[in-house]
């Protein structure tokens, strides 16, 4: 959870720049920010710690941050007085899935709770496929899994081809893509390609595509699999957020402790 949050941060600030980022860029701009990722990735901690729908819960969290660069779509649904899953198939429901790769302890439940945040909002099958894709390699690398294995299961599983690496896509002229299945797997070879959780979010951002979210979504996988002890800038990030949505991570690490 907390990989996502700082790969949100640090993706923030080449979010449409129009440049390629080089890999040895300055992870902290004066620019960068929280955004909708790290919202709604709280709003599903919250929801699964505090017993409520998920629902309610980004409906509670994105009314209270109602200026973090949500879609338009889900401004609408935001919006609207009658709460209803508008069939998309946009990347919000991968960036936002990682806590429920920690708060449940089989692959199977996690697959369950993946669909479930999903379909609130996006509940066209690349929208669920994308969540479970990212929820599952989260699962799968916090158990020790190898990258062969989790690409293997991510391919067999959701059909998403991982055998192309960061510098083939972007030497076939990748853009930016908010589709599930134009920017998930992409970040998830961000992942596969790291060899540390840092260049995993370097390589998310070198992409120029969907940066804070597929930053989000690499560095959620990666946090799982290499850890976080050795990222110099993570107390300096997460210091940054506003202090009910640290009130939340200090409950799902207390939670994470105690399991």
């Amino acid at each position: 959870m907390k990989g996502a949050i700082i790969g949100d941060y640090v993706g923030s600030a080449f979010e449409h720049v129009g440049n390629k980022a080089a890999m040895n860029f300055d992870l902290i701009q004066s620019h960068s920010r929280f955004t909708d990722d790290t919202i709604l990735t709280i709003a599903t901690a919250d929801a699964i710690l505090n017993k409520l729908s998920y629902e309610e819960s980004y409906f509670k969290w994105g009314s209270k941050f109602p200026r973090a660069g949500y879609s338009k779509t889900f401004m609408d649904w935001l919006c609207s007085s009658y709460k209803k899953p508008y069939n998309s198939f946009g990347n919000g429901s991968a960036m936002r899935v990682s806590p429920i790769s920690w708060l449940y302890d089989s692959l199977d439940e996690v697959l369950i709770e993946a669909k479930k945040s999903a379909e609130v909002t996006h509940n066209h099958p690349e929208g669920i496929k994308g969540a479970q894709a990212v929820a599952s390699a989260i699962f799968l690398a916090r158990k020790y899994v190898t990258k062969d294995e989790i690409k293997l299961y991510v391919e067999q599983n959701f059909n998403y081809d991982l055998s192309i690496s960061c510098e083939e896509i972007i030497a076939q002229g990748y853009t930016f893509d908010l589709t599930c299945q134009g920017s998930v797997p992409q970040a998830i070879r961000c992942f596969l390609d790291s060899e540390s959780y840092e260049q995993s979010i370097r390589n998310a951002v070198h992409l120029n595509g969907d940066t804070d979210t597929q930053a989000a979504i690499a560095g959620s996988i990666a946090e799982a699999f290499y850890g976080l002890n050795s990222f110099t800038f993570k107390e300096e990030i997460l210091d940054k957020l506003a202090p009910e949505l640290k009130a939340v991570l200090l409950q799902f690490e207390t939670k994470l402790l105690n399991k």
